[in-house]
């Protein structure tokens, strides 16, 4: 009887569980795939179309240069001394050099290294004065076909030779004498390759897919070297312009040589550019096969466990009785651990053993429901405490910093503005990751070294910083965030003084204790600040912080935090002198993770 019922069991068990199993594992595994492919199109297509973007906004301000630097007083001057037949050869040089100190001074402010030539037909370039861009394939294609966009090159008509050795793309724009409408030549606005190349090159679909910047009839526009087949860049070049002409951007599938591929393009409106890129569906997709697989394969897993679980369910009913009674005299006695490792996966299927069994389960869960919340209580009483402590360093840092940075901006120091900034996000980064409280002393000390580097900004020559650290220090665990408040209040105390203010920062291991020390030259503590502070260390009540004042708020409460932490494991030595300085030196308990 018994093993017929655990047969039915099973049987009625695999049955409800293998069908719906099956069914879910199918439409899910399909749904994800569609899901997954329709994203991963949408990315690459965003992606592209941000650098087609970045494209667009290139040219235009490019174009913007070209009027404004056509239409500007010294070259419109210049024109109409070349219309002019009167004129002399010295007004011809004074007006030429009038329009090469324009386009130099522009050259120098733009921070796109964007440069400017201008050429006639009689004088030849601006700078060099020849007539070989008469021969240049860029004015070839403009005077036959009004490409008004060149493709990357080198141009010989620059201010000096790094200019020319660099490609460039161009806009030319016609030189026109605007109160005559008669054009004297015209003006071409360079802007360096690498400005498209670099951010292009970044662009990866899958292994090998790329993107190119290409011509409708198929010329690189950055002198890129294609990474794929030139053939299936041709083929998908194609489609895009006659089968897709109506579209400004899309995705679609190549056959090529017996591969699919999926290409990405997106149509450029002013310089009739295309905006390309193929990589292998295989590739691209290999994201959906591999999560497909790892589906089904977990999905197998469960149903094993499902299959498993329903046999130790049907075995369990026959589980003796005399065993659940042997764990309630366990829990009589307080002791849980014999007691739950007998009753561990045991299920009553009789009315008897459904009584003992919920009297045990009833007590168990009541016992263990009261020791655990009386000890979370208190983790969680001590935790908060912890998290309120940590959460008064960050504000008051943060607005300290700003004002630094504030006060570079407004002297108008980018490049220190930039360093500035960059110090402080690595100082941020480091402060909101808050997976663990303890880290080790060289990244504690990386923080501080950032820290000192934006006081360095702001005071210059008034401030004196030195941080000296053991070899042997380095790699010891310690509290989060316990040095800045300290070296704070170093820096302030003795910038109150006359002269230069120098705080030192040590850390070494000395007598198997962790020695972190900050020493200044400050105004010192009053004797009667020292002794409280150190008397501090004698109470629990770390919590009393949160409600202090005054300007040793940081000192207490990096204090109570080592307390809270370390308990009676930690050490503070106070040296203190009025009007000559003061040194703070923590002992923390030497921990290696």
């Amino acid at each position: 009887m018994f093993f017929s019922l655990r047969s039915r069991l099973m049987a009625a068990f695999s049955i409800l569980m293998i069908i719906p199993f099956a069914a879910m594992v199918y439409m899910l595994s399909e749904k994800s795939a569609q899901i997954i492919q329709a994203s991963i199109e949408s990315s690459a297509s965003q992606t592209i179309d941000q650098f087609a973007s970045h494209v667009n906004t290139l040219l235009t301000q490019v174009e913007d240069i070209g009027n404004q630097m056509m239409g500007s007083r010294a070259t419109q001057e210049w024109a109409a001394i070349l219309l002019g037949g009167e004129s002399s050869t010295q007004e011809r040089l004074l007006a030429k050099q009038r329009v090469r100190e324009s386009f130099s001074s522009y050259a120098v402010n733009n921070s796109n290294g964007i440069s400017l030539s201008a050429f006639t037909g009689e004088g030849g370039g601006i700078w060099t004065q020849d007539r070989t861009y008469l021969s240049s394939d860029w004015y070839k294609e403009y005077s036959r076909g009004g490409r008004r966009w060149t493709t990357a090159h080198k141009d010989g008509d620059q201010a000096d030779d790094l200019l020319r050795s660099r490609y460039v793309n161009s806009l030319i724009v016609p030189l026109v004498h605007l109160q005559s409408f008669r054009n004297v030549g015209i003006v071409k606005i360079n802007y360096p390759a690498s400005l498209l190349r670099g951010a292009i090159d970044k662009i990866r679909f899958g292994e090998t897919g790329r993107v190119y910047l290409m011509t409708r009839e198929g010329e690189s526009v950055l002198r890129q070297e294609a990474a794929i087949d030139s053939g299936l860049l041709s083929d998908g070049l194609t489609m895009a312009v006659n089968d897709y002409a109506g579209q400004t951007g899309g995705v679609f599938p190549v056959e090529h040589r017996g591969q699919t591929y999926t290409v990405f393009f997106r149509k450029l409106a002013g310089p009739d550019w295309i905006v390309i890129g193929a990589v292998p569906q295989a590739e691209l997709y290999a994201k959906i096969k591999h999560t497909r697989q790892t589906f089904i394969l977990i999905s197998l897993l469960l149903l094993a466990v499902a299959l498993l679980v329903a046999y130790r369910l049907s075995y369990s009913v026959t589980r003796p009785l005399s065993r659940m009674a042997g764990a309630m005299k366990h829990i009589k006695r307080g002791e849980f651990g014999p007691a739950l490792a007998l009753m561990k996966g045991q299920q009553a299927g009789s009315s008897e053993v459904a009584y003992v069994a919920g009297v045990f389960e009833q007590m168990t869960d009541r016992l263990k429901y009261l020791i655990e919340t009386e000890y979370e209580t208190n983790l969680r009483r001590k935790n908060a405490e912890y998290k309120a402590l940590l959460l008064q360093i960050n504000p008051h840092f943060y607005n300290n910093t700003l004002e630094i940075i504030s006060g570079l901006a407004a002297t108008k120091r980018e490049e220190l503005v930039m360093d500035t900034t960059e110090a402080l996000g690595k100082m941020m980064r480091y402060s909101l990751n808050l997976n663990s409280d303890l880290v080790r002393v060289k990244e504690e000390l990386d923080y501080i070294r950032d820290y000192l580097f934006i006081l360095q900004l702001r005071h210059g020559e008034r401030l004196s910083l030195t941080v000296h650290e053991d070899d042997q220090a380095r790699e010891y665990m310690m509290t989060k965030f316990i040095l800045q408040p300290l070296v704070e209040n170093a820096v302030k105390y003795s910038l109150e003084k006359d002269g230069i203010a120098k705080v030192s920062i040590r850390a070494s291991v000395r007598h198997d204790r962790l020695l972190l020390a900050v020493k200044d030259n400050g105004t010192g503590m009053p004797p009667n600040l020292t002794r409280e502070l150190l008397a501090e260390g004698e109470t629990d009540e770390f919590i009393q912080i949160l409600n202090s004042g005054g300007d040793s708020i940081g000192l207490r409460n990096v204090l109570s935090r080592c307390r809270l932490k370390y308990g009676s494991e930690f050490g503070l030595r106070i040296q203190s002198t009025p009007g000559l300085g003061t040194e703070i030196v923590l002992l923390l308990p030497l921990i290696r993770g």
